[in-house]
């Protein structure tokens, strides 16, 4: 028996680290994504207040502080008052303190009450405190100065309180530097102003010079706890995630006391059926969480996946199922909006709030494509949408390729014009342009801007060269696909296609655009339509690649021989060199004055195997069609249109300022 017991009780051990193991690195994760949601609403809300601030900047007179007070508020954001010391200065939701039976009085009064808060605030801090007590429903006080305004900020908890509510075991809360309960699921825990500042982990937490950390404690209660603390990077406060360790192990405890019956009652059975019993909880956890890790990272086809092999129909099996399913729906919604994005969103390395960006704008349709269109009509009738879409479809995953392994982004398919953008998930901050001429500040980052810029540009056109060697390869395949099906009734065919593709380098607003219920991830601006204008201008250029001047100015100082280099570029640009030919025809641009379009000829360097193999491991190069970019493509856009079938233009009949092709950009 004694023998018996050891042997239980060790198992009984194992099995608790296994599972107290699995449970703290749970908390953890729970605690790092309550804080990151956490941290992301107070600098959204934060940022939403400064832009109010610089709106308020251009107000002249009283009614348009109140047209931009009402235009702020009706964005629907949780900031339901803002005050500037400096000004007396109130702004206030009406609408948000009616509903909740309260005059926007009560506000002005708790800031004038809130000395503290603004005192704090001049010393640097971005203070948070508890006004769910003031005003007897959950509201945050936030203070700090922006600018020459100290400011005081009241944000509903409604949405926020939310992501501190849970159907699990492990409970959050957000609490500031003073230890001051702020955030909790409990909402009468918050309308009392709890202290927590005599918690032990609230207590290891002010005292740590760590951005985050996790303890095991014993608390008022006198039961043990698992808690961590992750502090906010920008405001003085911090998230802490508890769970009450017999709950955790509750499950591990009556497993011991079924143990211990079975090992009286069948000796000979004890080890085998504790040993396994312990495994197929602590294994699944494990391999639940590495998944769960990997998807909260934005991996949702992280081969882990191939580790979920519980066949069980308990709660492990339906979460395993759930995390399945949770994979096929991410991959789902990654094809209809783009798995860049989807990724964005999933980390939080996007936000939903537009922001200005220097990217490159791509534009391309098929040449010709309403007769196309017809052709199918004629020969199928009602048969023909689906013998359309499958073409569009095998020529669109082409392209879509390319696109991808350049970085790009899909913004759009409209017919069979695509839109595409680089440099649109790029964490772009413009704040240095704010920054004084000349510091080194200013010079360091710009000069990582600007590099950026370029690289998106190159990109775009390395994108562009890859499509013209895809679109040959696309025409050689459709003309054996037609042939093949030549002698069958009503015959099945693919179109011999060319296109025109248009890049234009500019700045741009990007950001998720429509309404509650359809919003997409998009760009806007004169440099979009800009770049849709220079795609329509390839059939009277006779080109199948144009760029603007302004993508031409961004790139030909490192990677075009021209006058302004000595027509000599650096070893280390030279397998990225672009040869461009100048548009005889210069088009009025309003603001601009007279620009030029530059047709692309070739990039001579460029390895076709090297480039779509990234894509597809197996890929061989088609020497029929190798012919059309690269070390064996055309050296100029004679031999280009003579290659491509386009006919020689005849500029001195070339009006690019007519209705039809006029290119309208407001001046910055």
């Amino acid at each position: 028996m004694t023998a018996l017991g050891g042997v239980t009780a060790a198992v009984t051990y194992f099995s608790t680290e296994d599972v107290r193991a699995s449970s703290e690195e749970n908390n953890l994760s729970i605690n790092a994504r309550t804080a990151s949601d956490c941290e992301n609403r107070i600098e959204s809300a934060r940022a939403s207040v400064n832009l109010l601030f610089d709106l308020l900047k251009g107000a002249e007179n009283e009614e348009e502080v109140k047209e931009i007070e009402s235009m702020f508020f009706s964005k629907g954001n949780d900031v339901v008052a803002v005050y500037s010391k400096e000004k007396s200065l109130l702004l206030a939701n009406d609408v948000f303190f009616l509903s909740n039976e309260k005059d926007k009085s009560f506000a002005k009064e708790f800031f004038l009450s809130s000395a503290d808060g603004f005192e704090s605030a001049l010393q640097g801090d971005f203070v948070l405190s508890n006004a769910s007590s003031f005003f007897g429903f959950p509201i945050l006080a936030m203070f700090y100065v922006f600018e020459e305004n100290t400011v005081g900020v009241l944000y509903s908890l409604d949405k926020m309180a939310a992501s501190f509510s849970s159907d699990s075991v492990n409970q959050s809360m957000l609490v500031n530097a003073d230890g001051q309960l702020l955030v909790q699921s409990d909402v009468r825990a918050i309308l009392d102003g709890e202290d927590e500042k005599n918690s032990a982990i609230v207590k290891m937490m002010l005292e740590s010079a760590q951005s985050n950390s996790q303890m095991t404690y014993i608390g008022e209660d006198g039961a043990e706890y698992i808690g961590a603390f992750r502090k906010l990077s920008g405001a003085k406060g911090a998230v802490i995630t508890t769970v009450r360790t017999s709950v955790v192990l509750e499950g591990v405890r009556a497993m011991t006391r079924r143990n211990i019956f079975v090992t009286l009652s069948i000796l000979s059975l004890s080890v085998m059926i504790l040993y396994f019993f312990s495994q197929s909880l602590s294994r699944p956890l494990k391999s639940l969480t590495a998944v769960a890790n990997e998807i909260n990272q934005g991996n949702f086809n992280t081969d882990l996946f191939s580790t979920l092999v519980y066949k069980g129909k308990d709660e492990i099996g339906v979460l395993e199922n759930s995390t399945k399913n949770e994979r096929d729906i991410l991959n789902t919604v990654a094809k209809l909006t783009n798995k860049g994005v989807t990724r964005a969103v999933i980390t939080k390395k996007i936000d939903f709030e537009p922001h200005l960006k220097d990217i490159t704008i791509f534009f391309s349709d098929i040449r010709g494509f309403t007769a196309i269109s017809d052709g199918f009509k004629n020969r199928f009738g009602e048969k023909s949408a689906a013998e359309i879409i499958g073409f569009l479809n095998d020529y669109m995953s082409r392209m879509v390729t390319c696109i991808s392994l350049t970085g790009g982004v899909v913004d759009k398919f409209e017919g069979d014009a695509i839109m595409a953008c680089w440099g649109v998930l790029r964490n772009d901050d413009l704040s240095w342009e704010q920054k004084e001429e000349g510091s080194v500040t200013r010079a360091l980052k710009q000069d990582a801007h600007d590099k950026y810029v370029r690289d998106d540009a190159i990109s775009a056109i390395t994108c562009c060269i890859a499509m013209r060697y895809s679109l040959a390869k696309y025409n050689k395949d459709a003309e054996a696909f037609t042939k093949a099906h030549e002698g069958e009734a009503l015959a099945q065919y693919k179109p011999h296609i060319r296109i025109g593709a248009g890049l234009n380098s500019g700045r741009a607003t990007v950001g998720f655009m429509g309404s509650f219920e359809k919003m997409e991830f998009t760009s806007i601006g004169d440099a979009v339509n800009f770049a849709s204008r220079t795609e329509a201008s390839n059939k009277p250029c006779g080109t199948d690649i144009l760029i603007t001047e302004d993508t031409y100015n961004l790139l030909k100082y490192d990677f075009i021989r021209c006058e302004e280099n000595d027509f000599a570029l650096k070893p280390e640009n030279l397998k990225r060199e672009i040869v461009v030919e100048k548009i005889p025809v210069g088009f009025e641009v309003k603001g601009k004055g007279i620009q030029h379009f530059y047709g692309v000829v070739n990039m001579p360097r460029f390895d076709i195997e090297e480039f779509f193999k990234a894509g597809d491991s197996s890929f061989e190069v088609d020497p029929d069609c190798e012919k059309v970019v690269g070390p064996f493509g055309p050296r100029t856009l004679k031999e280009m249109r003579e290659l491509l079938g386009i006919a020689e233009p005849d500029f001195g009949q070339v009006n690019l300022n007519e209705e039809e092709n006029k290119i309208q950009v407001a001046s910055s």
